[in-house]
């Protein structure tokens, strides 16, 4: 399982992705304009169109549970 957090910027700071594990530890953290580069280098190819698809929906702000392709 993983937590995936969008955090919505300001004028001069762009909007972050924060995907963390089941510990809340970091697992990724990436600019929202450039997830599919952000997801392959921090290893989630796997989980690419899930999470991509997580992004398009959740609103900022907020802690979303995904699960993965194992669970």
């Amino acid at each position: 399982m993983l937590y995936v957090l969008k955090i919505k910027g300001t004028k001069t700071i762009p909007d972050f992705v924060q995907i963390r594990d089941e510990h809340m530890t970091l697992r990724a953290y990436f600019r929202l304009s450039q997830q599919e580069v952000g997801l392959l280098k921090n290893n989630l190819e796997a989980e690419k169109k899930g999470i991509m698809t997580l992004l398009k929906n959740i609103p900022y702000g907020k802690i979303h549970k995904y699960y993965t392709n194992n669970e």
